[in-house]
Formats: structure tokens, sequence, C-alpha cells
């Protein structure tokens, strides 16, 4: 069996876009898409984007396009949507708060199972139905229930620390929304949403007069819908 084709990491940071795209797209009752009419709703040309589905597969038809509910279930299978991905969130601040109320996140296979914090106007209470801890049990919750994927919603100062506990846990990844570059093993995959940064390249253009090219920027990770 060949082995299977590599994805660039370009294609990889479009897919969610088109994902969002097609599930509006079937949401309001459209049986099929273009290439060009989903290049024109993402911001990029039609050639990318047949380049970028057929690393997918073969299924569009010429003339007729792609059928929009079969694309929006392959394109979930390869973003791995169609899993169960336990999550916890250390970090029960204004932002940590809304990431875990935000029901984006259960429609799209990840799965909150463990809040905590250190305010103890904060522990103790519930978001969405799920209890906020004290980050002192931090361990021995994971243990019950081992999370793939730990969100860093602290304080700069305390980030480093929380992302080193939540490794020693077990997590395979970790996304981190605290203002500071983190430190992980090789082996832990690291993604960073730093919305100081992505408001800094919005100034640079409106002080230049230019437009950024379309992409999947890291705000976006940030309002999960």
């Amino acid at each position: 069996m060949p082995p299977a084709r590599r994805i660039p990491e370009a294609t990889v940071a479009r897919l969610p876009i088109y994902q969002r795209l097609l599930l509006e797209l079937v949401r309001s009752g459209a049986a099929t898409v273009s290439s060009e009419q989903l290049a024109t709703l993402a911001g990029v040309n039609a050639s990318k984007v047949r380049k970028d589905l057929s690393f997918l597969g073969s299924f569009g038809t010429r003339g007729s396009g792609y059928d929009a509910e079969f694309l929006l279930g392959q394109i979930d299978r390869e973003l791995g949507l169609d899993q169960d991905w336990p999550m916890v969130i250390v970090g029960i601040g204004n932002l940590g708060r809304a990431l875990a109320a935000a029901p984006g996140f259960s429609s799209r296979g990840f799965r909150i199972c463990g809040l905590f914090d250190v305010d103890p106007s904060v522990v103790g209470t519930r978001v969405r139905g799920v209890l906020v801890r004290h980050v002192d049990e931090l361990e021995r919750v994971m243990a019950e229930d081992p999370p793939a994927i730990g969100v860093v919603a602290t304080p700069a100062g305390v980030a480093q620390a929380v992302a080193d506990r939540l490794v020693a846990a077990g997590v395979k990844a970790l996304l981190n929304f605290a203002p500071r570059v983190l430190s992980v093993p090789e082996e832990v995959l690291l993604r960073s949403v730093d919305l100081s940064i992505e408001l800094q390249v919005i100034s640079f253009h409106l002080s230049h007069g230019t437009t950024a090219p379309a992409a999947v920027d890291g705000a976006a990770m940030a309002a999960v819908d």
C-alpha cells in the first residue's frame, strides 16, 4: 500500500475555513458547490481550492462541482472532527470562560473534560455544566479522564509552569493563549494564538494602506462559534 500523501501545512491551514464555509452552505440547503464559489467565499483563487481539495481525493465533477455535504464529510474526516478529542482548559478568566462556553467545541468533537483555576471566586463554579476545579487537582482529574489537548489561558507568568504540568500529565497537544513563548518537547504539538500579534499585523496593513493576503489567521481560532 503506497504511503499517504503528505498534505502541505498551508493547505491544512485552509481546510478549517473550507469546513466552516461548507457547513454554512449545507445548513442553508446547498446541494453542490463549485471551486469558484468556494474560492470567492474563502478569499483565494479557484485553482488553489482545487489543488487543496485534490489532497483529499478525486471526487469533484467537471461542470457540476462538488457534492457539498460529501465534501464537508471528507474535510471533517481529514481534520479529525469525526473523533472525540477530550480537552482541558487552565485559566478560567474572561478568555478561558469564553472558550469553555463556546458551543462550537462540542459540535466539532472537542469535549471539555476539565476546567482549572486558582481563584477562589471561580473554583467551584460551573461553565456549561463542567465544574471548575483548583489547579492542584489537575493531575488527579487528568488521570481519571486523560485529555488529548491542553489549553493554556493563564497569565504569562505561570503559563510555562502550567504547560509543563500538562505535558507531564500526558497531553499530546497544547493550544496557548498566554502572551509568551512556551517551550515543550518536540513530540508535543504546540499552537499559539496571540491576539496582540494579530492586531499588530492589522495595524501594519492599516498604516501602510495594504491588504493582507487571505489566510487562516490565529485569531480565528479564538472565535469558536
